[in-house]
Parts: structure tokens; sequence; C-alpha cells
């Protein structure tokens, strides 16, 4: 593509230059996309890069819309990339794209649709003045609340601009134009969709269908040429009824997004948004960064989290960066040569868990600080099977059966936890399941240890304290055990009696 400087000026230039070719007032946005998106096919290109999770689920039913020029929305949960997925539509759009200078609208040079590009037409002719946009120029994205307005939306009169101009009130050029027709001959996006008030949305669907709105009582004539895309939560979408019928009738595809199914695709997210680098002596285990993807999906399968809100895939992003940064802190007050997170850096990220959790009303009476660290030692559980199974740890869990034990806080240094850890007989070979060998640094082998220790416990085969001291796991009276399952059931059937009324 030529440089900015070398693009036509005016209207005469553009007709004779090679942009005539293609474009014409016949091609629209959603021709242009659909041109480019068959051009990326064919060349085998990724179409959405960054985007991990959906290549066979949703961005085959994104680009089936695409091809099919629909107007489209994402239903999902929060943190599942629809609005990344959105504003990444703009690279199927044209590097350059010419509109009359001045023009509120980006009139195409073509065809104008306003009075304003066809006055100006009617005077200049072939010298009309050219400008360009860029593809980001051609994206207009607004988080619908309900005190959005069709104003805001649509446009309205502007009574000054009249005054200074001599104008009717009633004349076309008298309007300022709202968000949708600014992004004429682009892509908008509209997140929330159903948190828009009904008029608002009827202002929509009569852009959809049939091109035309009424500015304060005065009929305007817009065929926009305009790719809408919306977002919203299924449990908006379906169960409060905010959309209006001829509105969603009006929508062309209906495209459901969803969490990462797999644990690597959770971790390929999280290493990708995530800031963990924080210099050449800092390194996350990659057990660690397991557990801290594992906790998403451990709380997506939990009873007590509420499953209409989800659980966001921000969740073990903030968790695994607030982790790390609590590891470095640590290394810093001890001078540690690195910093590598442990478990009980984990713990201390709380702040970054709860707040993503919603929790049902059995959860609400437990707290969201106990749900969150019973998630955690879930989490724990389930990883610390996949690099020991089979894996023989009687001589660890029996030194603590035999009185040993062992307090390991947050702010021990490195070399003092893996003295610590040295004690226990047999524990720190058998990090070498975990990919560790003795040249390793202290701070990955203190990590590695104490994962270990936490494993065991998650599986409550020793037993820890609130100060993160280990030690043997507490033997349970057989009727304290049938207590604790009255206990259980109890909550069970008051959490179903409040779900039923």
């Amino acid at each position: 593509m030529k440089p900015n400087q070398e693009l036509p000026s005016t209207l005469g230039e553009l007709r004779s230059s090679a942009f005539s070719q293609t474009l014409s007032g016949a091609r629209t946005v959603k021709d242009e996309l659909r041109a480019n998106l068959i051009c990326k096919l064919k060349r085998g290109e990724t179409l959405f890069p960054g985007i991990v999770g959906y290549q066979d689920t949703v961005v085959p039913q994104v680009v089936n819309a695409l091809l099919s020029r629909h107007n489209f929305i994402l239903l999902g949960l929060r943190g599942q990339a629809k609005t990344r997925l959105v504003r990444m539509l703009t690279t199927l759009l044209d590097p350059y794209v010419p509109y009359i200078t001045g023009s509120e609208i980006h009139d195409n040079p073509y065809s104008p649709i306003s009075a304003y590009a066809r006055n100006l037409i009617a005077e200049r002719g072939e010298a009309t003045p050219i400008s360009w946009l860029t593809p980001g120029e051609r994206y207009v994205e607004k988080l619908a609340t309900p005190d959005v307005t069709i104003a805001d939306m649509i446009g309205d009169i502007d009574p000054i601009k009249a005054a200074r101009r001599g104008q009717d009130i009633s004349d076309e050029l008298t309007v300022h134009y709202g968000l949708l027709p600014r992004a004429n001959r682009g892509i908008f996006a509209i997140n929330e969709l159903p948190d828009l008030a009904g008029k608002i949305q009827v202002g929509l669907f009569n852009i959809m269908q049939e091109g035309d709105v009424q500015i304060k009582g005065y009929p305007v004539r817009l065929p926009l040429d305009i790719l809408l895309v919306f977002t919203a939560n299924p449990e908006d979408y379906t169960a409060r009824g905010k959309i209006i019928t001829p509105l969603k009738d009006r929508i062309g595809s209906e495209i459901r997004t969803h969490y990462p199914q797999e644990l690597g695709q959770g971790l390929e997210i999280t290493q990708q948004e995530a800031w963990t680098s924080r210099g050449a002596d800092s390194k996350v285990p990659k057990y660690i960064a397991e557990v801290v993807e594992q906790l998403a999906f451990s709380a997506r399968e939990d009873k007590r989290v509420d499953k209409r809100s989800g659980v966001s895939q921000r969740l073990p992003i903030s968790v695994l960066e607030n982790a790390v940064s609590n590891a470095e802190r640590r290394a810093l007050a001890n001078h540690d040569d690195m910093a590598a997170p442990r478990i009980l850096d984990i713990y201390s990220a709380l702040p970054a868990m709860t707040g993503k959790l919603e929790l049902e009303y059995e959860g609400e009476l437990k707290g969201g600080d106990a749900i969150a660290r019973e998630i955690i030692r879930v989490a724990v559980g389930k990883v610390f099977d996949r690099y020991f199974e089979g894996v023989n740890v009687n001589s660890i869990v029996q030194w603590f059966d035999l009185g040993g034990s062992l307090e390991l806080g947050e702010t021990v240094s490195a070399a003092e936890m893996v003295r610590q850890l040295n004690s226990i007989q047999g524990l720190m070979e058998k990090t070498r399941a975990l990919g560790l060998t003795e040249n390793e640094s202290d701070a990955l082998r203190a990590s590695a240890g104490e994962f270990i220790l936490e494993g065991l416990y998650a599986h409550r085969r020793i037993a820890r304290s609130e100060q993160y001291q280990f030690g043997a796991e507490e033997k349970k009276a057989p009727a304290r055990e049938r207590r604790e399952e009255r206990d259980e059931k109890d909550r069970e059937r008051e959490r179903r009696r409040r779900q039923f009324n």
C-alpha cells in the first residue's frame, strides 16, 4: 500500500487512480470484510491471533457470520474474550478507505448520504477534497448502560449550529450526529446490549432494517454502511428479557463463547496475558502456573460458586501476577538471588481471587475467604496427583506421624526454607518428579519442597495450621465424622430449599 502522502487528495484524482477499481459505491463494509476474509482463508492465515481455545468452536461461527454478511452477537459469561475478539475484526478491513473531507459520518465519495457531502460535491465537483481512514479509525465501541440516550446513539438537533449558519432548525445540516452515524463505513460494537433502553434498541433495528431514523421528530434518511456487532451475558439475554424481539430477530447470527475447555488452553491464555516477566531473577515453576490455572477450573465446578455469573479468565491472570509479586517482595526483603512463587504466595493472592467469585447462599454463609482457600486446596491436590501418581511418599508422612513438625512462613528466605525442608527424610529427593535437579537455585527447590507438603495436606495425609505449621494429620473420632457428615447434609438441604423458593 502506498504511503499516506501519495494517496489521492481530490475526487478527481481518486476517480483516475487505481483505487477506483475497488472503492466503488457498490462495495459495502460487509462486502469488504467478506472479501478480505476470503483472501486470508485462501492463504491459510491465522484469523484472530491471541484468541486461544476458539479455533474449532467460536471462530468458525464468526467466519460463517462474516461470509454471510450478518450482524451478529457474541453471548458469553464475563472474561471470555468477547470484546477482544470483536476488536480484532478491524484486521479484516482495508488499510485505507477514502471519505469526503469534513464529513462527520465519513461519506463515501462515490455515494454520499449526508446533505453536507452532497452539497460539497455539487459545489466543488472533481476538486472535492478527499481524506482517508485507517482500520482503527473505523471501529467504534460503546458500553451499553441504562443512561444512554437516543441522542448519544443516533443524534440530536443542534440549535447553536442552526443559529450560526442561519438555517432552519429542521434542516439536516443542523443535526449533531451520534455514535452510530459516526461509525458509518466501519464496525460499531455495543457491549452488554440488554442494558440499552427499549427505545434505543428500536432505533438500532430501524437502522439495521430501513436505514432511517427520526431526530426530534424530523425524519432523516441515513442508509448507513455499517457492521453491527453486539456482546451480552446469556443470563441477561434470555432470563431478564431485555432485548426486544424485533431487534433480536434482526441479528443474523447468535454465537456462544465459552471458557477454556482444557487446562493447557487456560495456561496459554494466562501466560499470554499475565505480567510475570519481572527480570532474569524471577521464574514461575510450571506446577505453580498449573495450580493457579486449576483454580479457575475448580471454581467453575464448585457448587458454592454461582454458575450464572461464571468465573472469569481474569482470575488466574490476576492471582498469578499477585503471587509473583509476593515472591518478588520476599526475595527483595531477604536479598535472595531469585524470586520463585510458592503455594503460600497463592494464598497471599486471595485479594485477587475473592472479588472475582460470586457465591451461592451456602458459599456466602461460609465466607469468600474460606471458599477461596478450599478451592486452592482442591487445585493443589489435583495438580499434585498429576506429578506424584504412583510415587511413594510414605516416608514423608511417617516423619510427621513420628512427631515431626515444621513452620514455614511466607517471609522465610529460600536458603533457610531449604535447610528446614532438608530435615524431612526423603522430601527433597521427591522434587525430581517436578523436574528439579540438585543444581537448581534455593528459590526453586524451596518452592518444590513446599508444594509437596501442600499436596499431602490437600489429600489430608498431613495437617497444616493457619500459621503454615505442618504436622501429623489429626485422626477424627467416628462420632465426629458422623456429626460433620450430618452437618454437611443439613447445609445441602437448606441450599436446595432456598433455590426452590
